[in-house]
């Protein structure tokens, strides 16, 4: 009857996001998002795996795909540090942490930030009266920080749920509009281009009976909506269902330790078309790990290299994205767990 009764639950919190998915699906999507930055994989593991990473089981980085990936977390704690070498010259790092303090029985606690910094941006103001037709207001440097409290837990031996909830900022620096128009003159004010929303992230993971098939949802970046001066926009609201199999559980037994990964996930975002993502990792040994990954619908970043080495809980991951006309991204990752 127990048992019955875990399947239920599975199956109804499986309907509810099933649910949701479709009245995401009924709303208008396209161009209405900011915020993007949420939207950047720094991790270089899940990067050369095209970011699919929804159905596994990960390290305090699944707080960026997944949350539910971490509640089978294996160790006491996690720390992980990515940088990322993103386009245009962009820094775009994270960092976090998760603690398992009773080998999942309370399950797992989970830290995260994102921060970015865009750089030097010169600023400028529109003046009719220039010869260029715009005035050099000096410059800006905006940046872009996330900071997300999070909690996963083994609800079975099958199904784990995890959530996160997020402060988001987002500063754009200053910024000269015009306030009052009249029929000689426009009074022109200056106006701080400051955003500090939350946002809430929600994930599930279900694992089958067969050749050790795993399912996974997740639903990030959801907000209300928000505004600078005038127009009204929503975070980057994606939904994503994903699937993963060990591969080497349809072999015979070769009597060498290694495992090759295949992970697919689908995305459905506001802001773009859907993506197909698809990932394979194949590890050697528990130390060597070759990836690549490939990722659809995008036409400047399509497929992705990576190699990670691991021993005595420590893991240093590499990952290698062509990234079109934009110079090519490197992410460095460095993980300790215990």
């Amino acid at each position: 009857m127990k048992k019955r009764f875990k399947y239920l639950k599975v199956g109804l919190l499986m309907l509810l996001l099933l649910t949701i998915h479709d009245i995401l699906a009924a709303r208008e999507k396209l161009a209405q998002s900011g915020f993007q930055f949420l939207s950047v994989i720094s991790d270089a593991q899940a990067a050369a795996l095209g970011g699919a990473l929804t159905a596994r089981d990960f390290t305090s980085s699944a707080l960026f795909f997944n949350p539910a990936g971490m509640a089978r977390m294996s160790t006491f704690f996690d720390i992980t540090a990515s940088l990322n070498e993103w386009i245009a010259d962009i820094k775009h790092n994270t960092f976090s942490l998760a603690i398992n303090p009773a080998h999942g029985q309370y399950g797992v606690f989970g830290f995260s930030v994102q921060y970015v910094n865009y750089g030097e941006v010169i600023s400028t103001v529109v003046d009719k009266s220039a010869e260029a037709g715009f005035l050099d207001t000096g410059t800006i440097e905006p940046s872009a920080l996330s900071v997300g409290f999070g909690y996963a837990k083994a609800i079975t031996d099958r199904f784990s749920v995890g959530g996160q909830i997020r402060y988001v900022e987002q500063d754009l620096g200053h910024s000269i509009i015009p306030t009052v128009m009249t029929l000689t003159d426009t009074v022109k004010g200056e106006t701080e281009n400051v955003l500090q929303p939350f946002a809430i992230d929600f994930g599930t993971i279900y694992k089958t009976q067969l050749k050790g098939l795993a399912f996974g949802m997740s639903i990030r970046n959801f907000s209300k909506e928000i505004k600078y001066a005038k127009e009204g926009f929503e975070l980057p609201l994606v939904f994503t269902m994903g699937i993963t199999m060990d591969l080497m559980n349809l072999l015979p037994e070769m009597g060498l330790d290694q495992n090759a990964i295949l992970s697919i996930d689908a995305s459905h975002y506001r802001s773009h078309p859907e993506q197909i993502k698809v990932g394979l990792d194949y590890t050697f040994m528990r130390m060597l790990s070759l990836r690549v990954g490939y990722v659809s619908n995008n036409y400047e970043e399509s497929v992705s290299y990576g190699v990670g080495f691991s021993k005595l809980g420590f893991s240093i991951d590499y990952a290698y994205t062509p990234f079109g006309l934009f110079d090519n991204v490197r992410r460095i990752t460095v993980r300790f767990s215990l």
